[in-house]
């Protein structure tokens, strides 16, 4: 390689030649072999630094530059090649707002004036296809390819649901190519997968690479057998008829032929309105059947997007605005199991720590044995994580391409790894093994500690995973402080100050190497100083249970641990019975009567009470003075919020979070965790946080204090009156 071209540095030379040939290689792997081993994120990431040193460095943009390609160039493979009757393009990515404003501003400038109005739409995540109808009859279907020459895959299309053979309705073109995406639908995708595992055959990493795979399956009847669907979103060539003067009317004349059209668009006159778009289909990401990775803003008159024409790969008259990335790639390193509360043993991947929907994700549930299988995962994989937003990461598949024969199966442990008990089911037909040892299991008695100091329960401030762990599995010889949950309020300083542990991992209960060294954590003495005497932090837990014998009824419901038992359900139940007696002494017919609970959460009921050292830790508690019964039912006052779900969030002066709640319930209305466009109000208090951010971006009103009391006092018109929607 030449040290220096045209005076760009010997660095920027050698990057350039390094990104080519890493693009190169994904693009080969995707659109030729339908092996993706690169996430999008990490694809994306390569293009944009090649195009900034293009622009940096200008001589590096030759025509043999990716930059200058839209897909690898076809060559080989199973199906003939065949020459688009127009280039196929690509489209140029915007990740931010700024970008995506800074592409208005080129179009405007180069339609001299207001290029608007826009069409939005989604970006499909699957695989582009061009198919030409002569005469109404559909003649051939040929993938993107190079944007020139693609694969003649007709025989695959005609097996598409929704893809007529022959045009319907007046006015036909005697020519026309449309342009759409095939992909595969996300209900079937796991489906799919678990049936190739089954078969002994690799299993797809995601819906895109499953569309890919099954539209060039080389005998049509396999892909007659796949769920694939089409949505048409433009044309190539229009011949024979009046030719539409706007991309939405290219939608309506589509859909009269019988072509499959998506009705998730929206015509908009500038950019307050695409950006309203994008950010609904932020909010609302998963509600399409298929995966979408962005959205595409397109010029809707056609005599403008002919006066920007286009660049070497791209039409200046249209951007896809892309979503920051819930899927990347990354290693599996290891398949652990973690005891749970309730006894459930749990795989859970350990993985190469990756950055993916705003936060480092290092584990994913894997849920029990038989979906491991059914993933087709091997330790040593490099797998396909996803994480959308808020929900828990989740692996999807391997990528299979990337094995060298070092990858080994996971071994579901038959016993215990914290007890040693052997694993059972606990009846026939269950998925999830269980550890049966529930009251002498350290790490189960350690989860359910840990669980009932939660805020949905006793909110225990101090109780949190150390101390826990400090009070079940103390540093041998000594006894633990706690051999059941009975012993909770039977603390005292004496009890407490000797204790010493180590750190555990939260997962499996094992010791926890130091980070920097792989040498076992020191030993903690979390109650006491060092001179021997109670800690604050010893101090500090006694106060807090004894304000816990306080708690109202639900909440020492939801501390007992009892399956199925969440918060929901114990307010029912305590609601319903106003006392642990009742709900104790409580029959099927009388447990079902209650709202929300069916035979199986009857039954688990009644069988908890059932047990022993269950009924030990209620009557200790109760013993130790913790409530047990809630006072009467007041009188069912007017239900001025039925039908209405309300958000709580942030320290409101006057009321706690939990009493705000049961003032909304009391009154018909509903609580709930999120914000969501179905939220009726959201009431804030300080330090209100993320949720009232939400309220804002989705324009519901917002209530403080005084306006809550208007709320309580008046009803939701003299609320909204006093509160109306923010502005954005």
């Amino acid at each position: 390689m030449s040290a220096e071209i045209e005076g760009v540095p010997v660095d920027a030379v050698e990057r350039h030649a390094e990104l080519n040939a890493l693009v190169a290689e994904a693009r080969y792997r995707y659109y030729e072999l339908d092996q993706p081993t690169v996430s999008d994120a990490e694809f994306d990431g390569w293009f944009t630094e090649l195009l900034a040193l293009e622009e940096s460095h200008p001589s590096l943009r030759v025509p043999d530059s990716q930059t200058q390609q839209i897909g690898p160039a076809a060559t080989g493979g199973d199906f003939a090649k065949v020459e688009h009757l127009a280039r196929m393009e690509s489209l140029d990515n915007a990740f931010d707002g700024a970008a995506l404003a800074a592409w208005q501003v080129r179009a405007e400038k180069l339609a001299e004036g207001d290029a608007g109005p826009y069409l939005c739409e989604l970006k499909i995540d699957g695989t582009a296809m061009a198919l030409i109808y002569r005469d109404g009859r559909l003649e051939r279907g040929a993938t993107r390819g190079d944007g020139r020459r693609g694969d003649d895959v007709t025989a695959n299309v005609r097996t598409i649901r929704g893809v007529p053979h022959r045009l319907t309705g007046d006015d036909l073109p005697s020519l026309v190519e449309v342009r759409g995406e095939v992909y595969f639908p996300v209900a079937e995708f796991k489906e799919l997968n678990e049936q190739l595992v089954a078969e002994g055959k690799p299993p797809f990493a995601n819906p895109r690479n499953a569309a890919a795979g099954s539209l060039r399956q080389k005998d049509p009847r396999i892909s007659a057998q796949r769920p694939l669907r089409l949505i048409v979103h433009g044309i190539g060539v229009w011949e024979g008829a009046a030719e539409p003067r706007t991309q939405s009317e290219v939608y309506d004349r589509l859909r009269a032929f019988g072509l499959p059209v998506s009705d998730l668009y929206r015509v908009v006159p500038g950019l307050p309105g695409i950006e309203e778009f994008i950010e609904f289909y932020r909010e609302h990401r998963h509600d399409p059947a298929y995966e979408i990775d962005g959205v595409v803003v397109k010029i809707d008159d056609f005599r403008t997007q002919r006066e920007l024409g286009s660049t070497a790969r791209a039409p200046r008259w249209a951007i896809a605005f892309k979503y920051p990335p819930e899927e990347v790639n990354t290693e599996l390193l290891d398949i652990q199991v973690g005891v749970g509360r309730t006894g459930r043993v749990t795989p859970y991947a350990v993985m190469e720590p990756v950055q993916v929907a705003g936060s480092t994700v290092e584990r994913a549930t894997l849920h029990n044995a038989e979906i491991v299988k059914k993933k087709g995962v091997l330790i040593g994989d490099t797998v396909v994580l996803r994480k959308a937003g808020d929900v828990i990461p989740e692996i999807l598949g391997p990528v299979v391409a990337l094995r060298d024969g070092t990858e080994r199966e996971f071994v579901m442990p038959t016993h215990c790894p914290a007890c040693g008990t052997p694993l059972a089911y606990e009846k026939e037909g269950d998925a999830d093994l269980r550890c049966p040892n529930g009251k002498s299991c350290p790490t189960q008695l350690r989860e359910r500690i840990f669980s009932l100091a939660g805020r949905y329960a006793f909110d225990i401030e101090g109780l949190g995973e150390v101390a826990a762990t400090a009070l079940t599995q103390p540093l041998s010889p000594q006894e633990p402080a706690l051999r059941t949950e009975a012993d909770l309020f039977d603390l005292t300083l004496e009890r407490l100050t000797p204790i010493r542990s180590i750190v555990r991992d939260p997962d499996t209960g094992l010791p926890k190497p130091d980070e920097r060294t792989g040498a076992p954590q020191k030993v903690v003495s979390l109650f006491s100083n060092q001179n021997g005497e109670p800690s604050e932090a010893a101090l500090k837990l006694l106060d807090e249970l004894e304000k816990a014998k306080d708690a109202e009824l639900w909440r020492v419901l939801v501390a007992l641990s009892i399956r199925h038992i969440g918060p929901p359900t114990a307010r029912a139940l305590a609601t319903a019975f106003r006392s642990m007696e009742a709900v104790m002494a409580a029959t099927q017919e009388e447990l079902t009567a209650v709202d929300g609970i069916g035979d199986t959460v009857a039954a688990t009921v009644m069988n908890w009470f059932a047990v022993n050292w269950h009924r030990e830790i209620v009557e200790r508690w109760r013993a130790s003075g913790v409530r047990m019964e809630d006072a009467p039912a007041p009188e069912k006052g007017p239900q001025t919020l039925e039908g209405l779900t309300f958000v709580v969030t942030g320290t409101l002066a006057g009321f706690t979070r939990d009493s705000a709640a049961q003032a909304i319930t009391d009154r018909g209305g509903k609580v709930a965790s999120s914000v969501s466009k179905k939220t009726a109000f959201v009431v804030v208090g300080e330090n209100a946080g993320s949720k009232y951010d939400k309220a804002v971006e989705l324009k519901v009103p917002v209530l403080d204090a005084a306006g809550f009391a208007v709320l309580l006092e008046s009803g939701p018109e003299a609320a909204a009156e006093a509160a109306p929607a923010p502005e954005a």
